[in-house]
């Protein structure tokens, strides 16, 4: 039985034992994990396509549902992606705010959508 809310750690055991059971392993090189990946991102755009501003207003349950499941095998992927390249998600995450609070200082970014090498 799934665990209703696991950590990254315990999501990544849940995936690598869904895996193992189906003997995919052989498929999950890290080149077929990130075009996987990849392709369930563009996936997660196709609900978005056509809407105005694509707020959850414009959303019935069923596109909500649609989302969701986009989003989850976003995760997925990059949880198992992470596992062959032996990435700790947290921690990578965690550097990069601290790289783009770097490249994106407060007093420059506030208010700003432009790239960090157009910041004054």
């Amino acid at each position: 039985m799934l665990e209703p809310y696991p950590d990254l750690h315990h999501l990544r055991q849940q995936l690598r034992a869904f895996v193992a059971e189906r003997e995919w392993q052989q498929f999950h090189t890290p080149k077929n994990l990130a075009s996987a990946l990849a392709v369930e991102a563009a996936e997660l755009l196709e609900p978005f396509q056509w809407l105005k501003n694509g707020e959850l207003t414009e959303l019935n349950e069923t596109t909500q549902t649609a989302i969701r499941h986009e989003m989850a095998d976003v995760l997925n992927y990059l949880v198992m992606l992470a596992d062959r390249l032996n990435v700790d998600l947290i921690a990578a995450a965690q550097e990069k705010i601290i790289l783009n609070a770097q490249k994106y200082p407060v007093d420059q970014a506030r208010g700003s959508i432009k790239k960090y090498t157009e910041l004054k």
